[in-house]
């Protein structure tokens, strides 16, 4: 391959789209999903006893699939499964709401205990101490065992998101994130002189792409 294919290809969006969960009875998965508030994408069966079941989070860019003939995988053997939230104690809430028998919050006591079983010692009991990103979680399984982590994130690691897709999840994601940008620009507008920032639009547009990116704040 050349430079210039490399190149070319290394400009190729590769975009995860949907995941493959292994299922016992794919009516009892589909109920379940559904039951979850979840989108129903597709609900495809074919002569040759193939079908395929696909749902969507809300507020998510990708799926999860389901079915017969689909995967060689044991049932329930799919684990770790990330949904991303805002606010870990109303996302929990709202699980638990739908019926499901959703953990506790809680953040690790030592790295990796989120993966671990819901009575292990190493999880701690309520969300990280300073609700920082990444640090607080609570867990759920379907009715073959798929585990789903729920994972609080509110300002991404540098680099995380493209400043060109710069998306929020829910009308609550872009509310959180003016919020923070208003009591930013407060801040700003403090520094110099309480002057009122004419340009404030531009102001908060640069915050949130750059909080979004994990790129240095305006000040």
């Amino acid at each position: 391959m050349s430079t210039t294919d490399e190149t070319a290809a290394a400009k190729v969006p590769f975009k995860l789209e949907a995941v493959v969960i292994p299922v016992t009875d794919v009516d009892r998965s589909k109920d379940f999903y559904a039951g979850l508030g979840w989108r129903l994408d597709a609900d495809f069966a074919f002569d040759n006893g193939f079908r395929i079941v696909q749902f969507t989070p809300p507020g998510s860019p990708a799926s999860v699939q389901f079915g017969t003939s689909v995967t060689s995988a044991a049932p329930g053997s799919a684990q770790g499964l990330y949904l991303v939230v805002s606010d870990i104690k109303v996302a929990r809430d709202e699980m638990a709401g739908h019926g499901v028998e959703v953990s506790e919050v809680f953040h690790p006591g030592t790295p990796g205990a989120q993966f671990q079983p819901v009575d292990s010692d190493s999880r701690v009991g309520g969300p990280d101490g300073d609700h920082a990103s990444y640090g607080s979680f609570a867990t759920f399984t379907d009715p073959d065992g798929n585990g789903w982590l729920l994972q609080e994130i509110t300002t991404r690691l540098p680099g995380r998101i493209e400043a060109t897709e710069t998306t929020y999840a829910s009308v609550e994601d872009l509310q959180q994130a003016l919020t923070r940008a208003a009591t930013a620009h407060g801040e700003h507008e403090a520094r110099n002189g309480g002057v009122r920032d004419a340009e404030w639009p531009a102001w908060y547009a640069m915050y949130m792409v750059a909080e979004a990116a994990g790129d240095e704040l305006p000040q």
